[in-house]
């Protein structure tokens, strides 16, 4: 058993690295990456991670030099031996050969690229520039860092006895979560954490509580490195920075238009069957559903990310009846912001 008092309070240490491996990233990144180095690796890009709560000023909370240590510790990271065969030799969705032999050895010498750190108005500013192939892997790594050293710096007061009855509570709270969950054994859900996580062993343990205690409804997780560790099933597909980067290319209103539709028809050149999960609200889900080509009613289901996710469901199912599809043959997954309460009003409302 996990004894959470000890490690948080070994975090006061010189170095306790958040991101000890490259795969401590959310499994659809590889999938996006081999997209990306596959089809598009010199298109030059710039990322940079925001604060969107003004009001937790970041820059005041985080001194700059242990941001800057972790982040310099993820920069000398590579795979592992182990880690590459794993990604080679995995079945994922029901395939072996997801990974082409060419991007694993590719990322045999991968390594992150340089960052730019600036405060600005008590905020960090973290940007990444470069070929999108190299910078777009920064994306969780520097997410999972900034969102574990908050939580590390707002429990450093503590002492273990402190962290010890923390935990005890925070752990009844998932029991019970997970109490309410297990009444829907119908129910199918994921663990999709890591960016916002406290930290990686809390993610760790929570994760392998789901595992255990929910059987077929927990179908795996998007960290790929908890499901290398635990032989969980790797979770995910594509995100909103595929169409952002393809619009962000266009040079005109009408390929503006078209480019969240032409990312689509590139991911299905490169990837079938399970992975064919559309995310259509980059640029909102009404105007993508009503001008979406013929064959996107043909993929395998629907992300529901940003819309209010009943409204979300219900016009899906409306736009897949108006297709000539049938909906209950079609994969609804919800992903934004779900409580538990939310999770279940939402599996009785669209179950079948």
């Amino acid at each position: 058993m996990m004894d959470f008092a000890t490690r948080v309070h070994n975090h006061n240490y010189r170095l306790d690295p958040i991101i000890r491996s490259l795969l401590d990233t959310d499994f659809y990144k590889f999938l996006m990456h081999q997209f990306i180095w596959m089809l598009y690796p010199k298109v030059p890009v710039t990322f940079s991670l925001i604060n969107r709560t003004k009001t937790v000023r970041l820059a005041e909370i985080i001194p700059e030099a242990v941001l800057r240590a972790q982040l310099d510790h993820a920069r000398t990271l590579t795979f592992r031996e182990n880690e590459l065969i794993w990604l080679a030799g995995n079945r994922f969705y029901g395939r072996r050969d997801i990974f082409r032999p060419e991007y694993i050895e590719y990322l045999r010498t991968f390594r992150l690229p340089d960052y730019k750190l600036e405060t600005v108005d008590g905020q960090y500013v973290l940007t990444f520039e470069g070929d999108w192939a190299a910078v777009t892997m920064w994306e969780i790594y520097a997410l999972a860092i900034v969102s574990e050293l908050r939580s590390r710096i707002a429990m450093a007061s503590l002492d273990k006895f402190e962290l010890d009855i923390l935990y005890a509570q925070t752990k009844t709270k998932i029991w019970n979560k997970i109490k309410k969950l297990k009444s829907y054994p119908d129910m199918r859900l994921a663990e999709f954490g890591t960016r916002r996580r406290h930290g990686f062993l809390w993610q760790e343990w929570v994760t392998d509580a789901m595992a255990n205690e929910l059987g077929r409804s927990f179908v795996g997780t998007s960290n790929a490195l908890l499901a290398f560790k635990h032989s969980f099933e790797a979770i995910g597909t594509n995100s909103h920075e595929l169409p952002m980067v393809f619009g962000c290319l266009a040079d005109s209103d009408e390929v503006l238009k078209t480019a969240q539709y032409d990312v689509l028809a590139k991911w299905q050149e490169v990837y079938d069957g399970e992975l064919l999960i559309i995310l259509p609200d980059t640029f909102g889900m009404t105007q993508f559903l009503r001008d979406a080509p013929a064959w996107a009613s043909k993929w395998t289901g629907m992300r529901m990310d940003s819309k209010e996710p009943v409204a979300a469901g219900e016009e899906v199912i409306a736009w897949y009846a108006m297709r000539g599809e049938d909906p209950r043959k079609k994969r609804a997954m919800f992903s934004d912001g779900l409580e538990v309460d939310l999770m279940i009003d939402l599996h009785q409302r669209f179950r079948g």
